[in-house]
């Protein structure tokens, strides 16, 4: 008589709940301590189940947060216009942004060239974090001209918007001249911020954004959390 592994049994259990509603996408569910003590059996054992709804894509894992019932992956457009809020809120999803670090200091050498900038011009650094329903999704490091738009700093702050606080700063609209997408590992700090694990897959952007004149405004560096996203071009919108 063949008797089923108990991790597989709860996992069975964990599914069926999640597929009858008790848990719903993007829900978290009880810690292993709480499974280990509903169960009977110890974190171990719940540890090798929560593995087997990870590999079926039923839930996700999120370091230092716990496991995650899945969800379908935001859909983010990438266009001539990059438009953070509008794109969040036209896919049905909140958007949220938060700045992590502002400062100015001088450009470095990548900076420089893809801002058009001379050696050692001012720049204002902007690291920050997207979230769409609470969920982060991309982890993002944002540079501009300090020369050109000295005021940026306080209008971020206030607004909470880079299209905002650019139109704040003369800057009506802007548009993106290249972008560069490449596959990539999280790092520490990128898994931190994303909830991922360090390793986890990633989608990378390197993108230049012109104002109405042609000069860069903006060159911008993210990192999409490659569960949580899915990245559709659209070169005419």
């Amino acid at each position: 008589m063949t008797t089923t592994p108990l991790w597989s049994s709860i996992a069975t259990t964990l599914r069926g709940e999640i597929s009858a509603g008790l848990y719903r996408p993007g829900d978290r569910l009880p810690t292993e301590s709480a499974l280990a003590s509903r169960f009977g059996v110890n974190r171990h054992t719940v540890r090798h189940a929560l593995s087997g709804l990870v590999e079926d894509g039923t839930i996700t894992t999120r370091r230092g947060a716990g496991a995650f019932v899945s969800r379908t992956p935001t859909d983010y457009p990438l266009g001539r216009r990059v438009r953070f809020h509008q794109n969040l809120a036209a896919a049905g999803r909140l958007p949220e942004k938060r700045f992590l670090h502002i400062e100015t200091r001088a450009a470095d050498p990548e900076e420089a060239e893809a801002l058009a900038l001379s050696p050692m011009a001012q720049v204002h650094r902007v690291e920050g974090v997207s979230l769409a329903d609470g969920l982060p999704i991309a982890h993002f490091i944002s540079t501009f001209p300090a020369a050109t738009l000295p005021d940026l700093p306080a209008h971020l702050r206030a607004t909470g918007s880079v299209t905002q606080a650019l139109a704040d700063c003369g800057v009506p609209d802007y548009t993106r001249a290249s972008t560069r997408l490449s596959a990539r590992r999280a790092t520490a700090l990128q898994a931190r911020h994303l909830m991922l694990r360090e390793g986890d897959p990633i989608l990378f952007s390197f993108g230049i954004n012109v104002g109405p004149s042609g000069q860069p405004v903006e060159l911008g560096q993210t990192a999409f959390a490659g569960d949580h996203v899915t990245l559709s071009i659209h070169p005419d919108a």
